[in-house]
């Protein structure tokens, strides 16, 4: 085997042209000698390549002089000399993907700042769009299954019913328990200052039945059923497995979106109920351990001073919250590119956007109520 020669290069001006003569091997194994040298090296346009001494090149070769002549705009190039494989070379690297360029310098002036909120809104926006547009093309996949019910997959449904809903039932009330028991202990401390301790009751009447029960199921759901949602419909898209369905004629919003929008849709208001009742129960737990309220007292006092209408409040965001849920995670999902990075990327979008959605919409549900004087 040959011993390699350093590569070198000359760089002659002259009124009429520019030449650039090229010397030695240009070959991975050699490079590292002059890649200060060439970094510092600006090409004038038109320049010609001269090859004639030119050793060995391989593509790594070929790359540095295909950067130096897209970096002076000279392409096809422009060579002097003959070698044997420069020509092809550069034509091969030439056909591939652009170098990618250095990231600027990020700065961080107003118009930066500025720069970076209009980008953001933008975003947001395009994103609530895009969102939307994905509401109304399940809305009309759903209508349309409603009208030919035979073309519904029960069996998916049943499934992800039970796998979303009755297996995240244990979390959803053991966290509503203790929450309700929070509430009550700050509650009684509050209102023990002015003997008021027995509106406890109240206070978590009020609270489970008309926020808690709902927003802690719909948070639970957004970090436990949407996740996994987008990561098995994101799988399913990085193994091809939807490109296989259409090729099959299946329709992936009948086949994979449809089946959990349902399912979600009538499992969500279940578990809010579970997680009311839950809340509830810890509320019973505080009193009668710390202020000396029977569970019977309790519950009278409950069901005389809460009107039942506070339990529908609640009830009726529950659907609503499963909806977004279950919109978010097979939106994203079915986004997932054919990378682990995509992957993980999505399903965390997934989980936050539930998240800001469920926060968003309670709290638009409070003002139409405030509104309403409900």
């Amino acid at each position: 085997m040959l011993n390699p020669v350093a590569p070198g290069f000359a760089l002659e001006k002259s009124d009429e042209e520019s030449i650039l003569r090229l010397t030695g091997d240009w070959t991975v194994a050699t490079l590292h000698t002059i890649e200060h040298e060439i970094a510092a090296l600006t090409l004038a346009p038109g320049v010609r390549i001269d090859v004639s001494g030119l050793g060995r090149l391989d593509t790594a070769g070929a790359f540095l002089i295909d950067r130096l002549l897209r970096a002076a705009g000279s392409w096809p190039p422009r060579l002097i000399g003959e070698h044997p494989s420069a020509t092809s070379l550069l034509e091969q690297v030439h056909a591939g993907p652009d170098p990618v360029a250095a990231v600027p310098a990020k700065s961080f002036g107003v118009i930066d700042l500025l720069e970076r909120i209009g980008r953001g809104t933008v975003d947001l926006l395009s994103e609530l769009v895009a969102t939307l547009a994905f509401l109304g093309e399940t809305v009309a996949t759903i209508l349309r299954l409603a009208a030919q019910p035979w073309k519904l997959r029960w069996t998916s449904i049943v499934s992800v019913m039970e796998e979303a809903g009755l297996n995240a039932m244990p979390i959803v009330a053991f966290l509503s328990f203790f929450v309700g028991m929070v509430v009550a202990y700050i509650g009684a401390t509050t209102l023990s200052d002015f003997d008021l301790e027995i509106y406890t009751v109240e206070l978590i009447g009020y609270s489970m039945l008309r926020e808690f029960g709902v927003v802690l199921t719909g948070i639970v759901l957004a970090g436990r059923t949407n996740s996994s949602f987008t990561a098995q419909i994101g799988t399913m898209k990085m193994r091809q497995e939807i490109d296989a369905m259409q090729t099959l004629g299946l329709k992936p919003m009948e086949v994979i979106v449809a089946p959990r929008v349902l399912a979600m849709l009538v499992m969500t208001p279940i578990l809010a109920f579970v997680a009311t009742l839950a809340g509830i129960a810890g509320g019973v737990v505080v009193g009668w351990t710390s202020l000396d309220i029977s569970p019977g007292l309790f519950i009278e006092r409950l069901r005389t001073s809460v009107p039942l209408d506070q339990f529908w409040v609640g009830m009726a965001k529950a659907p609503v919250f499963g909806l977004v849920v279950a919109l978010i995670a097979c939106r994203q999902g079915l986004l997932t590119g054919g990378s682990v990075q995509s992957l993980g990327h999505r399903t965390t979008t997934s989980v936050v956007q539930a998240i800001f959605a469920i926060i968003v919409l309670d709290a638009l549900f409070a003002i139409f109520y405030m509104e309403l004087g409900i």
